[in-house]
């Protein structure tokens, strides 16, 4: 079967907010387990003469703000946060991570996107919810079941991150995410869907407590989980939820994801009845699931490293795990596997474990190292381990590559007898970096909130100082290309790591971020400054760096040739040219020149996904505005501006003699004019161009004898609040321009290139004008604005969520029910 690419992955476990922080707590050696005092446990609703019992354990491996969510953020009123089971709540959050570290948006996604989870026992409504009169009694509590019931986990996750693939809620209790992955990897190779996500959620509810311990129970007495330790004594609940992101290889090889590892092959089967009881485990059967798995994956047992195990730390479960891997191995080869389980550091996270595993298991494959497993001081002498193809590792240690590449087997076992066994290796080698032309990187950001978008700032600059292997380049195409474009937008434009952290820091300041200037959809006026602009060199680092700029200017040049005689870009970019340097006394030349650059520049900016929704041109640079238009074509507005230009060479007191305008009339009727497909002002009268006017000889003859000032023009522009006039050329001469105009006070003005006087490269402007250009509104595409290079999409920092508490508690007096309004059940859109 064809591999399956695990390309992002996203939890909030013990100890560890992020995926980031669980594997440094995994590697380290970091037991996530809380002990609680009394009073903790009574506050949060224990009675305290159970918490208080010999045989109760104050202890268990929570997560923080388990009460807290970002309603804004999915579109939540604040009563339908609080009457949400928070189990749905920080999946959703969860999802919407793994998503991010895909670095694909699902709303520009071609494919569609799946869900597979499952979650631990909703408490939420029975014991808070239904336990509260005043919310029994509210109306809210008619909409309560769809927020809280685990069918609508996945559709909820669905629904809040609008993806159109299947969306199924899996529960096989302590495999529940386990399986879940197997069946997201069986949809995608059914080519159900393009990309799926899985995994779990466990939450309990008080969301801190300990437990009893009972004769034949799971649970550890001393509150410390020992796998396979000859003092193990059972587990320790944990809390948490994992969500892994997969695609099908090729998809991913294709779209340069970060591939963190491989899903190879994978199998589930159930115990049946050929075993002593309904909660014990079954030898042969964990065996069975273990051999197939590996069949699927084609690989020999003797070629896995490492086993992410089930792992209770029962001093039943431990052993029968132990002989039934060994029968599934079935090789005289001995301590050559190394096996561990994610539970000695944050306990047993029930519908979630699987996905913790999973989560260790890929970890481990791509750092390259096995992480310790803690707890462990002598073998259960019941596993047999010295006759055994595993050891247990007590400190990191690195993973060498052998004869094959590096591979990990990761399984989840539940009571009930549902089994799930997945074999999984290590990604391929990343495809060679391709040298980018440009020196510089544009950075976006966005958020909902000021806060957020200043805590975005924070953690990439945290994670592109603690990370020295990201290029720029992909950290750049991973923020514009693979995440979600939210109201509140910043820019930053880098040479290198060292400057975007300063700057990222800078935008982090408190203050720093006003949330007056959200982005709203925008219009876009391309504005022509024409020949008057020329300046030599403006341009010399977008030719370099913009293939087509560079294909456009050429194009210009070839077609321009044989009117001039020499190569226009002579005089264009006279730094760098190493041919004839002709042309300075040609009166054609510097029009040509300005003409060749400003229809590339538009050239470009159209590639870009930026269109004009209307034009306008000082001078001769009309003809750059008509020939986009769609008037006339490039050789023949070449050749008309070249004639402009020997027209008004002849100019004197009087202006244009009228032969000169006669014959220039003349060579404009020998070519095939059309209707304007774009509407620009016309220079020669200050108002739209007609298709008339457009189509008339005579007309063009008008701008050798008059023409209305530009401030003319502007006043037709300003009759629309929504419109960015981007000036295409050299200079800020027309943005200068349309500042010191009264009547257009309401318009953003913003140049393609640096002035003169300004200090910055070309490139820099640039790329800073289409940062604010996205930052208005304007629709960048930013696949074409990558251009030919190939950059990797790299995990990044998630979303920032401004989280609050959302909580009602049994007891009558904490709730207070909101108006009919604001509890009814309500619209909803997606995060946009």
């Amino acid at each position: 079967m064809e591999p399956i690419a695990v390309v992002g992955l996203a939890g909030r476990l013990p100890g560890a907010p992020t995926i980031e922080a669980f594997w440094r707590n995994q590697r380290d050696g970091v037991e996530s387990v809380t002990r609680f005092s009394t009073r903790q446990l009574v506050d949060a609703g224990w009675p305290r003469d159970m918490v208080t019992h010999p045989d109760y354990v104050p202890a268990a491996a929570v997560i923080e703000d388990a009460d807290h969510f970002d309603a804004e953020f999915f579109g939540y009123t604040g009563e339908q946060a609080r009457i949400s089971d928070p189990q749905q709540r920080i999946f959703a959050e969860c999802v919407w991570h793994a998503l991010e570290d895909t670095g694909h948006d699902p709303s520009r996604f071609d494919g569609s996107v799946g869900v597979y989870a499952g979650c631990f026992a909703n408490k939420y409504l029975p014991l808070n919810l239904l336990a509260n009169a005043r919310f029994r009694g509210s109306l809210s509590a008619f909409s309560a079941r769809p927020y809280n019931d685990k069918d609508f986990l996945a559709t909820r996750a669905a629904y809040l991150c609008d993806l159109r693939g299947p969306a199924m809620t899996v529960q096989s209790a302590c495999s529940t995410s386990l399986v879940a992955i197997h069946l997201a990897c069986q949809a995608l190779l059914g080519h159900e869907c393009d990309m799926a996500l899985a995994g779990g959620v466990a939450l309990p509810v008080p969301l801190i407590g300990g437990y009893p311990v009972v004769a034949g129970g799971i649970f550890a007495r001393d509150g410390h989980c020992r796998p396979f330790d000859a003092a193990s004594g059972g587990t320790v609940p944990g809390y948490g939820v994992t969500v892994v992101a997969l695609r099908r290889l090729s998809d991913a090889l294709a779209d340069n994801d970060h591939i963190r590892a491989l899903v190879l092959g994978s199998a589930v089967n159930n115990d049946g009845s050929a075993k002593f009881g309904f909660n014990a485990p079954s030898m042969q059967a964990q065996a069975e699931v273990i051999a197939t798995a590996q069949a699927v994956a084609g690989v020999a047992p003797e070629s896995i490293g490492y086993i992410e195990a089930h792992g209770t730390g029962t001093p039943l479960g431990d052993p029968i795990e132990v002989a039934g891997l060994t029968k599934a191995f079935n090789t005289g080869e001995r301590g050559f596997c190394a096996i561990g389980s994610a539970k000695a550091n944050i306990g047993h996270l029930d519908a979630a474990a699987g996905a913790a595993g999973f989560a260790r298991a890929v970890l481990a494959l791509e750092h390259g190292e096995i992480p310790p497993s803690i707890n462990f001081d002598t073998p259960n002498p019941a596993l047999l381990l010295d006759r055994t193809p595993f050891y247990v590792p007590t400190t990191a240690r690195p993973w060498p590559r052998g004869a094959t590449p590096r591979r990990a087997g990761v399984s989840a076992f539940a009571v009930g007898g549902t089994n799930a066994h997945l074999v999984l290796q290590e990604a391929p080698a990343p495809r060679a970096a391709e040298p980018d032309p440009r020196d510089r990187q544009l950075l976006v950001l966005s958020a909902r909130s000021g806060k957020a978008l200043a805590d975005a700032a924070r953690d990439l600059a945290d994670r592109l100082d603690r990370q020295d292997d990201l290029d720029l380049a992909d950290v750049a195409h991973t923020l514009q290309a693979g995440r979600r474009a939210f109201p509140l937008r910043r820019h930053l434009v880098c040479r290198d790591r060292a400057e975007a952290t300063a700057a990222l820091r800078a935008l982090a300041r408190p203050g720093t971020v006003d949330t007056a200037d959200d982005a709203e959809a925008r219009q876009v006026v391309f504005m022509f400054p024409g020949s008057a602009a020329h300046r030599p060199d403006a341009a010399t680092a977008v030719h370099r760096a913009e293939p087509v700029f560079a294909r456009e200017v050429d194009r210009c040049a070839e077609l321009a040739r044989p009117l001039l005689g020499y190569d226009l870009r002579a005089l264009l970019f006279p730094s760098t040219w190493d041919g004839p340097r002709t042309g300075h006394d040609d009166p054609r030349g510097v029009p040509l020149a300005a003409f060749g650059l400003q229809w590339a520049l538009a050239r470009l900016w159209q590639s870009w996904g930026v269109h004009p929704t209307a034009m306008a041109g000082e001078g001769d640079g009309e003809y750059v505005a008509a020939c986009l238009a769609g008037v006339i074509d490039l050789a023949d507005a070449l050749g008309i501006t070249a004639a402009d230009a020997e027209a008004r060479s002849h100019a004197g007191a009087g202006g244009v003699p009228d032969t000169y305008v006669s014959a220039f009339a003349a060579k404009v009727a020998h070519h095939e004019l059309e209707p304007p497909q774009v509407p620009y002002v016309c220079t020669a009268t200050g108002g739209w161009i007609t298709p008339q006017d457009a189509t008339e000889p005579a007309h063009w003859a008008r701008h050798l004898r008059e023409a209305a000032p530009f401030a003319a023009g502007l006043r037709e522009l300003a009759g629309d609040d929504g419109r960015i006039l981007l000036e295409v050329g050299p200079d800020s001469t027309l943005t200068e321009a349309v500042a010191r105009q009264e009547t257009a006070k309401r318009l953003t003005a913003l140049p393609s290139l640096a002035p003169a006087h300004g200090g910055r490269s070309g490139l820099t402007a640039l790329y800073d004008t289409v940062g604010r250009l996205w930052r208005s509104g304007v629709d960048i595409d930013w696949d074409a604005f990558r251009g030919t290079t190939r950059p990797r999409r790299v995990s990044l920092p998630g979303y920032p969520f401004q989280r609050s508490r959302y909580w009602i508690g049994p007891d009558s007096g904490s709730y207070e029910p909101l108006g009919l309004e604001e509890a009814s059940w309500t619209s909803h859109s997606s995060p946009s």
